[in-house]
């Protein structure tokens, strides 16, 4: 079930792990800082283009950032690269 906090918790925990601040990755969406800031506390949400944007972005599957999964699979695998 999706949660806007889950969500935001999920977005932040990829970001830092990429280390990348909430700016670096306002300025790849096009959006200001603090819309990052919102939507990684709660209180704030994106479009479906955006959202799309993240996850090809971090390489990672919006069922995972929309709380549909637990398991962070890539949106592009391995193999495929390597092809």
């Amino acid at each position: 079930m999706y949660h806007n906090e889950l969500f935001g918790l999920r977005l932040r925990k990829i970001r830092s792990r990429n280390h990348e601040t909430q700016k670096e990755l306002a300025e790849i969406l096009g959006v200001k800082p603090n819309q990052i800031g919102e939507m990684e506390n709660g209180r704030g949400a994106t479009t479906l283009a955006k959202l799309a944007h993240i996850c090809e972005h971090y390489n990672v599957s919006a069922d995972y950032l929309l709380g549909l999964t637990d398991e962070p699979r890539p949106l592009v695998s391995e193999k495929k690269e390597e092809e």
